[in-house]
């Protein structure tokens, strides 16, 4: 018989009256199928039970479901005019009392879910395909209940029935399904379950304080994580992979709130909390982001087809930039790469480096920027007037070539140093070049900065010629041995005048270095004493005919280096909280302790978080200096004077 004959002949008796004998038949017949499944259940031994009633309830629901189908007719006439439960809701509580409810289930059932729940808090791996997906079986009975109502039941029903059902559940168990070790919230949010987070967000934005839940779980979840991120030694040896896997884990955080909570702004503002709160835990963070652009801005970004590729990799970086509470810090490291890459040649798009400064003046203003790009400004005035000084040279133009960057004072991150004593080759030009300059500019002086200078030299190892690009030390270093080929270190030492720290690690790159080594090292090892010596090593040879030797440096800053750049953005801090508190009171004229700790901090936030005591020791060095007062009444007060 099929089930279009069954449909007619079940529409027929309903036609003819016959409805309620179809009925009860039908129940009578259900009952005795339902006692037969429960014998078989009942029958399941140890882990099987499960499995056989979940098995037994999809028969039972396909089975259903063509019954339904096929007493369409009855349910839409008979069952509204007598009162009686529709055929699916009705098949539904024959299962839940005969099967589920049955003395040898139930119990049994209970017990084992029981077990199964405690089984997975305890971290035991368990099969979660036999227990019930709570939020997939909440969106169904949800769907369910709203076609319910639209077909047979009054309208103002909706809201009542589905609120019942979000309460029982979802509201009831929430923080339990949020909590569940191997499969709630922070299980969803580590392996990236796009599509439970989204069900999750849809269904519990229905419950009270369940988005604000949910936000909260993850912003302590990512503040966790970031923590471990941000602190663990292993991870900070290398600052680029220690920024690269920040992005990493923002590019993920990120894709969680767009596409699995419908790019909610809440959730992006405490995603932008958490990051800010754990990258600000290390107080290396914007050394490290400086150094990672810098990587970028030398080496290229790998696989970057083309500017945007490495656009879009600034953009990023900005990101993490806009969390640092110490932009100023991250200025002052950024300006000492950019003045390294600029002079060195060494950077993989002028217009990569000019579009960064745009996006730092975007983000801080010109303020921040305007050394940056007067860095850049001093290169083209520089080019223009070596052009001058060699037009000027004109026919007398034998011996070495020199090409000078002149670097203004106070827009170059420079340091007073030793001047090294130049072999008198260099010198001689030199001393043109400064005789051309200052003939020029009236009332200004130079000061050669020689440590960040480079050269290259032709150097003969028996037969072999090769071109050497080194620094302005090494060059020093080698040009001695045109007239010797051994010197002690304490020779070189006396006739270079290299500060000691800088001429170990200038030996170190020329004599210590597998494929470099222009020169012996007695007696071998990495370390240079006072009491080595070095010979030209005319046994070197390399494939390359122009060969790079580098410095040996190190990439982030040493102990010693953090410190003295810490106290140098110390010192700058000091005339910027001053002229904070003037700007503020002299706008005010008299203001409370608190309070001008509030307004300092506010006008300044955008560069630094400024420290209490600190703005504290200012307001005193400006009493002394009487640009305040104290009131004379009351202590607390300060008063600007004019």
């Amino acid at each position: 018989m099929t089930p279009l004959y069954k449909a007619r002949t079940a529409y027929n008796m309903v036609l003819h009256k016959h409805g309620g004998r179809l009925y009860d038949k039908l129940a009578e017949n259900l009952k005795g199928h339902l006692r037969e499944m429960g014998k078989l259940v009942e029958a399941a031994q140890g882990g099987l039970f499960l499995e056989e009633l979940q098995r037994r309830w999809a028969d039972h629901i396909k089975a259903l479901q063509m019954i339904r189908d096929i007493l369409m007719y009855m349910d839409r006439t008979f069952i509204p005019s007598s009162k009686k439960t529709p055929v699916f809701e009705h098949g539904l509580e024959l299962w839940r009392d005969i099967v589920v409810r049955s003395p040898k289930i139930h119990g049994r059932l209970v017990d084992t879910l029981l077990e199964l729940i405690h089984r997975e808090r305890m971290g035991e791996m368990i099969n979660r395909g036999l227990m019930r997906n709570t939020t997939k079986n909440a969106e169904k009975r949800l769907a369910e209940e709203s076609e319910r109502v639209s077909l047979y039941m009054d309208a103002k029903t909706a809201d009542k029935i589905a609120n019942v059902v979000e309460k029982e559940m979802l509201s009831n168990h929430m923080q339990r399904l949020f909590l569940m070790e191997n499969s709630g919230l922070v299980n969803m949010l580590i392996n990236d379950k796009h599509e439970d987070l989204t069900r999750m967000y849809d269904l519990f934005k229905r419950v009270p304080d369940g988005h604000s839940t949910i936000r909260s779980l993850m912003a302590s979840h990512v503040k966790e994580t970031g923590k471990i991120l941000v602190t663990d030694p292993e991870r900070l040896r290398d600052p680029v992979d220690f920024v690269q896997r920040l992005l990493n884990e923002k590019d993920k955080y990120d894709e969680i709130v767009s596409v699995s909570f419908s790019n909610d702004k809440t959730f992006q503002n405490a995603l932008n909390a958490s990051f800010e709160h754990f990258i600000n835990l290390n107080n290396r963070s914007p050394e490290f982001i400086s150094l990672y652009v810098d990587d970028k801005l030398r080496k290229g970004v790998k696989g970057a087809a083309n500017e945007e590729d490495i656009e879009t990799v600034l953009d990023k970086v900005m990101m993490l930039f806009r969390y640092l509470q110490e932009k100023d810090v991250f200025e002052k490291y950024y300006k000492q790469h950019l003045a390294k890459r600029l002079l060195s040649g060494k950077t993989s798009s002028d217009e990569a480096e000019r579009n960064m400064l745009v996006k730092l003046k975007t983000e801080c203003g010109y303020q921040f920027t305007s050394k940056l790009e007067s860095m850049f400004t001093d290169l083209k005035t520089s080019q223009d007037t070596m052009q001058s000084f060699y037009a000027n040279l004109a026919g007398d133009s034998d011996g070495p070539t020199i090409s000078v960057q002149i670097l203004t004072t106070g827009s170059w991150p420079t340091q007073p140093c030793a001047t090294c004593n130049l072999p008198p080759e260099i010198l001689g030009v030199s001393e043109q070049f400064r005789a051309h300059y200052l003939g020029t500019h009236n009332g200004r002086r130079l000061t050669w900065q020689t440590n960040m200078g480079n050269a290259d030299i032709k150097a003969t190892f028996g037969d072999r010629k090769h071109e050497l690009n080194v620094s302005t030390y090494q060059m020093c270093v080698l040009m001695l041995f045109n007239s010797t080929d051994t010197l002690t270190y304490k020779e070189i030492e006396q006739n270079t005048a290299i500060p000691p720290v800088d001429l170990k690690r200038c030996l170190q790159s020329l004599a210590c270095v597998k494929g470099k080594n222009v020169l012996r090292k007695e007696p071998m090892s990495k370390d240079i004493s006072d009491s080595d010596a070095f010979h030209f090593n005319d046994k070197f040879s390399s494939k390359l005919v122009k060969v790079k030797i580098g410095t040996v440096v190190a990439q982030k800053e040493s102990e010693p280096e953090k410190q003295e750049t810490r106290h140098r953005v110390e010192e700058d801090r000091k005339p910027q909280i001053e002229a904070a508190i003037v700007r503020i009171m002299k706008s005010r004229r008299v203001l409370d302790h608190n309070s001008i700790v509030t307004e300092v901090t506010k006008q300044l936030q955008a560069r630094f978080l400024p420290n209490p005591v600190v703005i504290k020791k200012r307001i005193e060095s400006l009493i002394e200096r009487e640009f305040l007062e104290r009131d004379k009444v009351d202590r607390k007060l300060y008063r600007y004077l004019a």
